[in-house]
């Protein structure tokens, strides 16, 4: 069975929920919640759910490491479950992307982003597919810390939910008819 390894990155703890950083956890929680995954423990410092989608088998993980040590999980994860890298789905927040925009690779480096950059050191390549989640670039005057780690506008709010659903039909897409047809569908502005 052809199985998938779908990794959202964020931040552990109630004080970093619903900011624009953990928009991989939510689009993961959405996702795991569309095709009824099953809640499945821990393992390489990162909570599971997993379960079959379109005959494959499916495992999300949510890293715990805090974001700067997600490839802690992401390697850990596709040594354990023996996933190629071409199966391997990382989603994340994107700064350079406007808010509401996908973008589908299926490579790339790892970009100003902490995350991608731990996990591509451990993974050692960046031969695997990733979903950016738009959230806009940083305002004036801000740092982008506290930019990344804050909550989204209220219109931006209003539009979260949308902007979810795509990104994990987004994941279907590529599990159910591959890469190029997920880049075909959804890497146009919102």
């Amino acid at each position: 069975m052809n199985t998938w390894l779908i990794i959202g990155l964020g931040n552990p703890g109630a004080q970093y929920a619903r900011s624009r950083h953990n928009i991989g956890f939510e689009v993961l929680d959405v996702f795991a919640q569309k095709h009824n995954l099953r809640a499945d423990g821990t393992r390489a410092q990162a909570k599971l759910a997993s379960g079959t989608i379109a005959g494959a088998k499916v495992v999300c993980a949510w890293p715990q490491t805090y974001m700067n040590r997600s490839g802690i999980s992401a390697s850990g994860l596709a040594s354990w479950y023996k996933v190629t890298p071409a199966n391997i789905v990382v989603v994340y927040d994107d700064l350079d992307l406007p808010f509401g925009a996908l973008r589908i690779r299926e490579r790339g480096s790892a970009g100003t982003h902490n995350g991608m950059r731990s996990v591509v050191q451990l993974l050692g390549q960046m031969e695997f597919p990733r979903v950016r989640v738009g959230i806009g670039e940083v305002p004036a005057g801000w740092e982008a810390f506290g930019y990344v780690l804050g909550k989204f506008e209220d219109e931006e709010a209003e539009e979260l939910p949308d902007l979810l659903n795509r990104a994990a039909d987004c994941l279907t897409t590529i599990i159910t008819k591959g890469m190029p047809a997920a880049m075909n569908t959804y890497n146009k502005t919102k």
